[in-house]
């Protein structure tokens, strides 16, 4: 997460340095001039303002239930996790692949032909606006491969009218002895699934990521036994941060990652424009039992990199992670953080499997630049939060949630909501003048200023309000800016972790099982809700974003004369949280986790 007034801390030799000068002197961020002897010009970019109709429109889209396949799924006993998930769509609005619906009000159900590379795979009638509706069939049918397949949906509207959706189904061979691991992704539910990260044997398990982008030198590199400490915390990857200087070190951090059960995240952000060392980081890491997922991008929209870097920099590491390099998956997924609200959304996105976002709105005003003393617009300045609305220009918790919309809403548009799914980083920093006395040793080479995008570090309430909030607007993994942090916002984290990953409540197994149905809901008082129902239960996972208390009603949820179904029982709570039968009141922006009978 790196703004080009506030180069990164661990920015070490030349190839960086060069990098990080660069920067500092670059005159945009998110297309837009940012300094005060430059015009106000359109940035552009924006992602198109869809156009609307009188009369409905229906869109196909189709897609494999899991990415990918292997044959050990020939022998899967859950009856729709070898399938065809098929979303039929009926909007207002143009979406890709939409075409006018002129039967609307006489067809409920329409018949669906899935083809794969042109002959018939499975066929049903799918209700109209059926979201995710899998229709499964045999992966006997099928040989697997380096090669992705492609799928192709075809739903017949009657009178000779076909909408017709297409994808890539990929079915790869099991794993080769280069391969340490493979990561899932379960469209079902936009989980990942992999077996133990400490590379014995065992069963696929369901992944909640949480954790930290987390400093490699200075901090990771120079005692080994944090490995150990974050796990018993309750956080499950580590996203490691480079440079990695040393290969022989960081072959001993990833040991010490993988003994104690942490996942790796693995950062290639200064160099995933560079194919020869792209290719060199890949066959290094590829082989490690707890790699979970790669990341190429850190805020390439900021930046301005070439639109077709993360595509490319994604067709690339697929090519030599077991998958064809033209689109097919890989054995692990790929993902990037993108820090601009609006700028070239869709080319920079279109590089990677999880997307995340990056609102950093804690201590911030982000309609005026102290930084660089000038306003913050849609086609002007640079505030540390791009297009960030605030309050009286204060940052919200609400641009998260407004964020998350945003990028769930344009995957969706562009057809790719059985493709992508979201992630949030929280804000675990704030004051650079605490990061640089951490680190006075890194800090000292570059001469950094002090920042003044942020005057403050969150409060550990104010860190769980943001991941709650992003988790109930669709964040299926929680990767926070950075560690070394505040033990204050390092112990907050850790109980929220704990809660939603162990345990006999713990909170993911209602979050990310694909038989869960999901609610959201913002009431009028200010507070984010998300509620899970599962096996006739309800996870309540809720956040007041007001620095007041606040009472959260049952019959603020829509939940009828039942409202929380006899009392609720506390999994978790993050401040003030006291409960009765039907209302829970939170103090000044207090969390917390309850389950009711449904």
């Amino acid at each position: 997460m790196i703004h080009p007034s506030r180069p990164s801390l661990s920015l070490l030799g030349a190839l960086i340095t060069s990098w990080a000068c660069a920067e500092v002197h670059a005159q945009t961020w998110c297309g837009k001039n940012y300094m005060i002897t430059e015009p106000v010009t359109n940035p552009g970019g924006q992602f198109p303002i869809s156009k609307t109709f009188s009369e409905p429109q229906i869109a196909l889209r189709c897609g494999p239930a899991v990415k990918p396949y292997l044959p050990e799924d020939l022998d899967s006993t859950d009856p729709t996790f070898v399938s065809i998930l098929v979303d039929l769509p009926v909007v207002f609005s143009n979406i890709s692949g939409a075409i006018p619906f002129n039967r609307a009000s006489s067809l409920s159900t329409v018949d669906v032909i899935v083809l794969v590379d042109g002959k018939e795979l499975v066929s049903a009638s799918v209700p109209v606006n059926a979201s995710k509706h899998a229709l499964p069939f045999s992966l006997s049918s099928l040989q697997p491969g380096t090669e992705a397949h492609n799928l192709t949906c075809t739903a017949s509207l009657g009178e000779g009218e076909e909408v017709i959706g297409s994808s890539l189904l990929t079915y790869l061979p099991a794993k080769p002895n280069s391969i340490g691991s493979v990561t899932k992704m379960d469209m079902r539910s936009g989980t990942l699934l992999a077996k133990p990260p400490t590379g014995e044997d065992g069963p696929y398990g369901r992944i909640f990521p949480i954790g930290f982008y987390t400093q490699f030198e200075g901090y990771l590199d120079s005692e080994l036994s944090i490995s150990s400490t974050l796990k018993e915390q309750g956080f499950t990857v580590v996203h490691t941060v480079p440079p990695f200087e040393n290969n022989t070190i960081l072959e001993e951090v990833l040991d010490k990652m993988q003994k104690a059960g942490l996942w790796l995240m693995y950062d290639m952000r200064y160099t995933y424009m560079n194919d020869t060392s792209v290719s060199e980081q890949v066959k290094l890491i590829r082989s490690r039992p707890n790699l979970l997922l790669w990341y190429t991008g850190d805020e390439p929209d900021g930046t301005s990199d070439p639109l077709n870097a993360t595509t490319h920099a994604q067709f690339l590491i697929n090519s030599l992670d077991g998958g064809d390099g033209k689109g097919g998956s890989g054995y692990h997924p790929v993902s990037l953080v993108l820090n601009c609200e609006n700028y070239f959304w869709s080319e920079y996105a279109s590089g990677a499997d999880v997307l995340m976002q990056d609102t950093y709105m804690i201590g911030n005003n982000v309609t005026f630049s102290s930084e660089w003393g000038t306003p913050c617009t849609v086609d002007y300045g640079d505030c540390g939060c791009d297009n960030c609305q605030g309050i009286d220009g204060v940052g919200s918790f609400k641009d998260i949630s407004f964020r998350m919309d945003v990028f769930a809403e344009r995957a969706f548009i562009d057809g790719w909501e059985l493709e992508k799914v979201v992630w949030t980083v929280p804000q675990g920093f704030g004051t650079e003048e605490y990061l640089c006395s951490s680190y006075a040793f890194r800090c000292s080479p570059l001469t950094l200023p002090s920042s003044r995008y942020w005057t403050r570090n969150p409060t550990g309430e104010e860190f769980v309000v943001q991941s709650i909030v992003g988790i109930n607007h669709g964040g299926l993994g929680v990767v926070s800016w950075d560690d070394p942090t505040t033990p204050e916002i390092k112990a907050s984290a850790s109980a929220l972790a704990l809660a939603l990953t162990s345990g006999p409540s713990n909170m993911s197994a209602f979050i990310l099982n694909p038989s869960s149905t999901f609610k959201q809901v913002t009431t009028t008082s200010g507070i984010d809700t998300g509620m899970w129902t599962l096996d006739r239960k309800t996870l309540l996972l809720a956040s007041n974003m007001n620095y007041e208390n606040t009472t959260l009603e049952a019959a603020d949820l829509g939940l009828g004369s039942k409202g929380f179904g006899g009392g609720l029982t506390e999994v978790f709570c993050s401040g003030l949280c006291s409960a009765g039968d039907e209302s829970v009141v939170f103090g000044s922006v207090g969390s917390g986790g309850f389950v009711f009978s449904a």
